[in-house]
C-alpha cells in the first residue's frame, strides 16, 4: 500500500476562510477554488500542481489511490476536498493531526508549526498570508512558484512528522482515526429539509407566543424573582449560588455563572427562548443549530464531524459548529433535529448503546464484586441502590423518583462527588432535596461501595508516584500502569497529567497539574472518572472496529455507535451489531457489558 501525503492551497478572504465558516460550508460554497495541491508518493519528491478545476482532477487522477494510505495535517479538510470535488477515495485515511492529538494530549498544540518546532524538523512557511484574497489567475507565475514551494514544504513536514508518529503509534488506533474521518469526509446520512424548516417555523412562532403569553417583556425578565417563576413553570428548578457580598443563597443568573449558562442549551427550547432573551441574544441555541443543518441539506450529505481525541480521555467531540454529541432528545419537538437525520434509500440506521458502561468499568476496576455481579446477572442496579437509601425492602416497591435518585447516585456518586455538588447534581436534574439528605445518600453510597471508595483513595496514591516517575500499577491488575510520568491505558496510548505538581495545603498533598486555562486541580476521584471514561473509550472503538468490517459506522456519541445497514438486512445486522457491542478485548476479561439498540429510518425514532 502506498502512502501519499497531500496538501491543498485554496482561495480565501478576509469574509471568506476557514476561520469564519465550517468546514463543510467552505468548500461546497461556489467562490472556492483550489490554487493548487502538493502530492508526494511513499519518499519520493513532492510534486506541486496548480491549474483548472478539470486540470487538477486530471492531474490526481493519475495516481493509485484506491492501493494507497493518504495522510494529511487536517485530513477532515483536504480528504473532503478529494472525496467530495474529485471523487477520490482511498483505501485508508490517516491525520497528522489525529495522531498529534492523541500521542501528546489535547492541551498541546496541534497546528502544523507547533508540530514541526516540536519535533525540530523545520519550519512552516508563510507565504499563505499574502494569498489573502487572490485567485489563482491573480498570481504571477514568480508568486505561484513560491506558493508551491510552500505547499511543497507543508507535504515534507507532514510526511516526516508521520513517519516519525507512526513509529509508536498503535495499529488499531490508525483504524479508529481512518473511522472517524471516513464519517465526515464520505457522508452516508441525509437531512429531512421539509421537517427542519417547518421546526425551524415553530421554534419562531413559539419563542414569540411564549413570551407575548407569558405578558414578559424585557423589564420583568430582569427581575429575579419574576424569572425564576417562569423557569419553575417550565419544571426548572433555578440554580443558586452563595453570594460572595451577603454570604446568603441567592439566584445564579449572571451571564458568568455557569450553572445559568448550561440552561442556555437546555433541551426544552422554550427554556432556551426566556434564558436567550435575558441574555439579549436574538437567537436560541435551538434557532441556529436548525439553520445550520437546513443550509446543509440543501448543498448536499450531512457530512457527520466527530473530532478523534477530543478530549483528555480520548473520547470523541463535536466539530464544525454541529455538536452532534448533544442534540437534544427531551422537551416540546425535542427530537425533531433527531428525527431530520435519516438514513439514504434502501438502508436504516441502528443505534446501539453500551449501557451503562461507565459504572459497569468502575465497579470491575475497583473490584467492587457484588456490584459487578449485580451487573453481570442483569439486576436493577438504579433500583437497588434506592433500596438502600430509602429502606425499601421489596424492587417492586420502589417509586420512580426514588430511582431515579439511585440511578443518579450510581451515575453520579461513583467519582467522590460531595454531598453539596450532589445535591446540586438533582437540583439540575429537576429533583430538590436537602444538604443533609444528600450527605445521608452519599454516606450509604460509600458505605456500600468500600472497594470503590478505596480506588479512590488508590488513585491519590498514584498521583504521587506518576509525579515522582516511579511505574507502578492501578486497579484491576494489567488494565492501567504508570510509565513516563503519564497512565499508560489499554490502547497502549498515554493520559498524560503535564507538569503534576504536589503542594501541602492544610497538612495534605493537594495535585495540580498543567492545561491551557492554567493549572487544574486533580485527585484521586477525578483520576478515577477519567480512568473509567478511557477505558470505556478504548472497548467502544475496537468494537467499532468489529462492527465497520460488516456494517457502516456513521457516528459514534458518547456511548452509542450508530450504523448504516440495508434495509433487507436489518434484523441480521442488528444481531452482529449487538454480538460486536457485547465483545470484549482479552484485557476486559470479566467486565459485565451490555448493550441496547433500536432501528428506524431517522436517527431520532432508534428507540
Amino acid at each position: 500500500m502506498d502512502l501519499i501525503t497531500i496538501d491543498f492551497e485554496t482561495y480565501y478572504d478576509k469574509k471568506f476562510s476557514l476561520s469564519k465558516m465550517t468546514t463543510e460550508a467552505y468548500i461546497r460554497d461556489p467562490q472556492f477554488e483550489v490554487i493548487g495541491v502538493a502530492v508526494k508518493v511513499n519518499n519520493g519528491p513532492t510534486e506541486w500542481a496548480s491549474g483548472t478545476h478539470g486540470q487538477i482532477r486530471g492531474y490526481l487522477k493519475e495516481f493509485n489511490w484506491r492501493d494507497a494510505m493518504v495522510v494529511a495535517h487536517n485530513t477532515m479538510f483536504d480528504g473532503a476536498i478529494l472525496s467530495w470535488l474529485f471523487g477520490i477515495r482511498p483505501r485508508v485515511w490517516a491525520d497528522t493531526l489525529c495522531i498529534g492529538r492523541a500521542i501528546h494530549g489535547v492541551e498541546a498544540g496541534g497546528s502544523l508549526k507547533a508540530m514541526a518546532e516540536r519535533y525540530k524538523i523545520g519550519a512552516k512557511g508563510t507565504e499563505v498570508l499574502d494569498a489573502l484574497g487572490k485567485r489563482r489567475k491573480d498570481f504571477t507565475p514568480d508568486e505561484l512558484s513560491k506558493y508551491g514551494d510552500y505547499c511543497v514544504n507543508d507535504v515534507e513536514l507532514t510526511y516526516t512528522l508521520f513517519g516519525l508518529m507512526s513509529k509508536r503509534f498503535p495499529k488499531q488506533e490508525l483504524k479508529i482515526i481512518d473511522l472517524t474521518l471516513r464519517m465526515f469526509i464520505e457522508p452516508r446520512l441525509d437531512l429531512d429539509l421539509g421537517l427542519l424548516e417547518g421546526h425551524l417555523e415553530d421554534i419562531r412562532d413559539i419563542k414569540d407566543k411564549l413570551l407575548e403569553d407569558s405578558g414578559t417583556d424585557r423589564k420583568s425578565l430582569m427581575s429575579n424573582p419574576k424569572f425564576a417563576d417562569l423557569l419553575k413553570s417550565f419544571g426548572v428548578i433555578p440554580p443558586t449560588k452563595i453570594s460572595p457580598t451577603t454570604g446568603k443563597e441567592t439566584y445564579a443568573f449572571a451571564k458568568s455563572d455557569e450553572k445559568f449558562k448550561v440552561l442556555n442549551e437546555h433541551e426544552d427550547f422554550r427554556v432556551q427562548a426566556i434564558v436567550a432573551a435575558r441574555l439579549g441574544l436574538k437567537s436560541t441555541l435551538e434557532e441556529t443549530r436548525t439553520q445550520r443543518f437546513i443550509d446543509i441539506a440543501k448543498r448536499g450529505l450531512l457530512p457527520v464531524p466527530v473530532k478523534y481525541y477530543a478530549a483528555h480521555t480520548g473520547r470523541w467531540g463535536g466539530a464544525d459548529k454541529i455538536n452532534l454529541q448533544n442534540l437534544p432528545s427531551r422537551g416540546p419537538n425535542g427530537k425533531k433535529l433527531k428525527r431530520s437525520i435519516v438514513a439514504p434509500d434502501g438502508y436504516m440506521l441502528i443505534d446501539c448503546d453500551s449501557s451503562q458502561i461507565e459504572a459497569r468499568v468502575l465497579s470491575w476496576l475497583a473490584g467492587q464484586d457484588d456490584l459487578t455481579q449485580a451487573f453481570h446477572v442483569g439486576d436493577d442496579v438504579y433500583k437497588k441502590m434506592a433500596m438502600s437509601i430509602y429502606g425499601v425492602n421489596r424492587a417492586e416497591d420502589v417509586t420512580k423518583d426514588q430511582r431515579f435518585v439511585g440511578k443518579t447516585t450510581i451515575l453520579g456518586a461513583g467519582y467522590g462527588m460531595g454531598a453539596v455538588r450532589f445535591k446540586d447534581q438533582l437540583q439540575s436534574l429537576g429533583h430538590e432535596i436537602k444538604l443533609d439528605e444528600a450527605r445521608r445518600i452519599i454516606n450509604i453510597y460509600r458505605n456500600a461501595n468500600s472497594d470503590i471508595s478505596g480506588l479512590w483513595r488508590s488513585a491519590g496514591d498514584m498521583l504521587f508516584y506518576m509525579e515522582q516517575g516511579t511505574s507502578t500499577d492501578f486497579g484491576k491488575e494489567g488494565v492501567i500502569s504508570v510509565q513516563d510520568k503519564a497512565l499508560e491505558l489499554p490502547s497502549g496510548l498515554l493520559m498524560r497529567y503535564d507538569d503534576l505538581k504536589g503542594e501541602t495545603v492544610e497538612g495534605r498533598t493537594e495535585y495540580t497539574y498543567k492545561t491551557r486555562r492554567g493549572r487544574t486541580r486533580i485527585y484521586g476521584g477525578k483520576v478515577v472518572e477519567n480512568v473509567c471514561q478511557a477505558v470505556a473509550r478504548c472497548i467502544i472503538g475496537e468494537q467499532m472496529l468489529k462492527i465497520a468490517k460488516k456494517y457502516r459506522v456513521v457516528l459514534t456519541v458518547h456511548d452509542s455507535v450508530v450504523c448504516c445497514v440495508p434495509e433487507d438486512e436489518v434484523e441480521e445486522a442488528q444481531r452482529y451489531i449487538e454480538g460486536c457491542m457485547r465483545w470484549l478485548p482479552d484485557w476486559a476479561e470479566g467486565l459485565p457489558i451490555d448493550c441496547e439498540s433500536g432501528v428506524a429510518k431517522s436517527y431520532g425514532d432508534c428507540e
